[in-house]
């Protein structure tokens, strides 16, 4: 039987830029939390993501210290309506007040926290610099009610996005799947989802939400972004995660040397997918331009791609494509996104365009000369710099070394 996926893969790593503030900001957060009693199972207090919980509500969720949310409640769409009479066709921005279904913290670690719940809905907080949020409704529709924090205002984008500005951060709700967001008569982010749909929510600091962040979350959006990988380096020590924003998804990483990242990619849908990526100065030390990676997929070089239609393009074609781009002129920070082509499973390996590979393994077949088959011109970059040129960045050896012996597995 074969299935054939077209998976666009953007690998979300978040790196602090220093091992100081990586922890001042952890302690910020940590002390966040106690201040406000969560120091209990009921808490979570990760490097850049706080929150706590309370019987039926996520509360006080903080990115980087900074507070975005008072509180987060899921309703079953059923059990509101008959509870308040709300009528199933009422316009959207009318539901205020949820009641939330009953949560708990399920399980935590260093890098994401899962929060259960009375229905079929779940939560997960991603401990990343992006802070991300997602609701699955599982499968019943529910109603999502994010509470805004003192002097938050939320705006309306789209039927699908909604936007946070919180001072210091800005966020993005987007709707994956069938259903809407917007902002209720209390000024609050309300969303509408059917089942099987995903609620999503990336934070920003400020002057990070640019044309190329915007142009990630349409991928989200539409469903082509389906999982985002974020590794950092913590106290010396390498961890990953993935957020999937999508079903019936598998991403494993690997590395055989420090030169060389290999992951498999693997989903029963036949649809395209992405996971997506931000690395930070410190931690590609040395590289200095979109030339110093090399992306292969099945052994074969990966071409270079100008823009994210050109990227986009690569699904379901020949050639598999990759990008890089600064996420923002204000943040020492590069994305890198890479268009595999087709099929449900597929071998991806990153590594430094001059092939030096420590181990000497090559277990993708692919020598030593990864090189990509279209770098010379990019100059059309959605929300990039104007050239194939990233102040500081490469995504070379370093990044390769950044990820070596993580691995993120996430099955829905």
């Amino acid at each position: 039987m074969n299935r054939i996926t077209a998976v666009v893969l953007a690998l979300l790593v978040t790196t602090a830029a220093l091992p100081l503030a990586v922890a001042g900001v952890g302690a910020s957060a940590a002390s966040s939390s106690q201040q406000n009693g969560a120091t209990d199972a009921s808490a979570y207090a990760g490097t850049h993501v706080a929150f706590d919980t309370s019987s039926n509500a996520v509360v006080d969720y903080r990115v980087d210290g900074e507070r975005v949310f008072e509180n987060v409640s899921v309703a079953s769409q059923s059990d509101h309506q008959s509870r308040t009479g709300f009528g199933s066709n009422a316009e959207l921005d009318a539901v205020v007040n949820l009641s939330g279904l009953g949560l708990e913290l399920a399980a935590k670690s260093e890098t994401r926290a899962d929060i259960a719940t009375d229905g079929s809905a779940s939560l997960s907080a991603h401990d990343s610099n992006r802070g991300i949020l997602t609701v699955d409704a599982g499968d019943e529709a529910q109603y999502v009610e994010a509470d805004l924090a003192a002097d938050a205002t939320a705006e309306s984008e789209s039927d699908d996005r909604v936007v946070v500005d919180s001072g210091e951060r800005t966020g993005a709700f987007v709707v994956v799947g069938d259903g809407d967001v917007t902002v209720n008569d209390n000024g609050n982010v309300v969303a509408d989802l059917e089942s099987d749909s995903t609620l999503v929510f990336r934070s920003y600091a400020e002057g990070e939400r640019d044309k190329a962040a915007k142009e990630q979350e349409s991928l989200i959006a539409d469903g082509t972004a389906t999982a985002e990988v974020y590794a950092e380096e913590r106290d010396g020590e390498r961890v990953a995660d993935v957020a999937t924003y999508g079903q019936d998804i598998t991403v494993e990483t690997a590395s055989e040397s420090q030169n060389r990242l290999e992951m498999t990619v693997e989903r029963a849908q036949s649809e395209g997918t992405v996971v997506i990526t931000s690395v930070s100065e410190a931690a590609v030390a040395g590289a200095e331009s979109a030339d110093d990676l090399a992306v292969t997929v099945d052994g074969e070089a990966a071409a270079e791609a100008s823009s994210y239609s050109e990227l986009a393009g690569g699904i379901g074609s020949d050639t598999s494509r990759y990008m890089v781009t600064q996420s923002s002129d204000a943040s020492a920070t590069a994305d890198v996104l890479v268009a595999v082509n087709h099929f449900s499973e597929r071998d991806l390996a990153i590594q430094s365009a001059d092939g030096d590979d420590s181990d000497g393994d090559d277990s993708d077949g692919d020598g030593s000369d990864g090189t990509d088959s279209d770098s010379n011109d990019s100059d059309d970059v959605d929300g990039g710099n104007g050239d194939d040129s990233v102040p500081g960045f490469g995504a070379g050896a370093a990044l390769v070394a950044l990820l070596t012996g993580t691995a993120a597995r996430i099955r829905r």
